[in-house]
C-alpha cells in the first residue's frame, strides 16, 4: 500500500510551529531569503529533531518584503547560486546538530514559476543535484519541477495541497485570483480524500488525474492545526501515513 507524507513550512515566524511537528513526517524550513533568521533555523531544527520529522530547506527568492511571493526573472545563473547558497546554510545548521538534510522544496513564488517553467525547473533541480544527489526533491504533483528532477536523476516527492484549489492545467490557483485558498475544515478534507485516490476536482469541476506523495499543510493558515489533526487522522485510520 502506497504511504503519503504530510509536510510544512516552518520556521517562517507563525506561532503553531511547535504544535503542527508532532503532526507531520517533513518539514520545510525556511533558509532566510523570505522568512526566519540563524534563530529560528536552530530552533526548528531541534523541534524537528525532537519529534523525529524530516528536515528538509525552504529556499525562495530574496523576497522578505513579500514572504518570497513577488515573482523575479533571474539568470540561471543566479537561481543557481541562490539555492546553493540557502542550501548550504540549512545544511550547516542541521549538522551542528548531529543532523542532515532530508529534501528541498522551493518556496511561493520560485515554487510556482519552477512548476510551469522547465528551464528554471532545471536549474533548480541541478542546483540540488550537484549539491547532494541523494536529496528528495518536493515539487507540485505533474510538473515541470518533478519531471525536471527526474531527468537528473534526483528522487522526487509529488507534491499535492489540502488548502489550494486546482487550474484546469493542474496548476495551483494563484493567491491573486478569488477563491485559491480553501478554508472550510471538511472541503479540504474532501479534496484531500480525492488526492490519496488518485484524482482533484478543478475550480472549473474538471477531474484530472494526480500523484500524492506528500500533502501540504500551510502553517500561516487560520485554521492549520485543526486541518493537521485531521488529516493525520485521516492518514493514520486509512493506513496511509508515511512513516520512514
Amino acid at each position: 500500500m502506497k504511504h503519503i507524507d504530510l509536510n510544512c513550512d516552518m520556521g517562517e515566524g507563525m506561532p503553531n510551529d511547535a504544535e503542527l511537528m508532532p503532526l507531520i513526517r517533513s518539514a520545510n524550513i525556511a533558509c532566510g531569503f523570505h522568512a526566519g533568521n540563524s534563530d529560528t533555523i536552530r530552533d526548528t531544527i531541534a523541534l524537528a529533531l525532537q519529534h523525529g520529522v524530516h528536515i528538509g530547506a525552504h529556499p525562495s527568492f530574496r523576497d522578505r518584503e513579500n514572504f518570497g511571493r513577488q515573482e523575479m526573472h533571474l539568470t540561471a545563473d543566479k537561481v543557481y547560486a541562490i539555492v546553493i547558497e540557502q542550501l548550504i546554510r540549512l545544511d550547516m545548521a542541521a549538522r551542528e546538530q548531529g543532523a542532515t538534510l532530508h529534501h528541498v522544496k522551493p518556496h511561493g513564488a520560485l515554487y510556482n514559476m519552477a512548476a510551469r517553467d522547465a528551464v528554471l525547473a532545471r536549474t533548480i533541480a541541478q542546483a540540488v543535484h550537484d549539491f547532494g544527489p541523494g536529496l528528495i526533491l518536493y515539487g507540485l504533483s505533474g510538473s515541470c519541477m518533478i519531471d525536471e528532477a527526474q531527468t537528473l536523476g534526483l528522487a522526487t516527492a509529488s507534491e499535492v495541497f489540502a488548502d489550494r484549489t486546482y487550474t484546469d492545467e493542474g496548476q495551483l490557483t494563484p493567491r491573486s485570483q478569488p477563491h485559491a485558498l480553501i478554508t472550510d475544515e471538511k472541503k479540504c478534507l474532501q479534496q484531500v480524500e480525492a488526492m490519496t485516490r488518485g484524482h482533484v476536482t478543478t475550480r472549473s469541476g474538471k477531474v484530472i488525474p494526480i500523484v500524492a506523495d506528500t500533502i501540504c499543510i500551510h502553517g500561516d493558515g487560520p485554521s492549520a492545526v485543526t486541518l493537521a489533526h485531521a488529516i493525520h487522522h485521516y492518514l493514520q485510520t486509512q493506513a496511509l501515513a508515511n512513516t520512514d
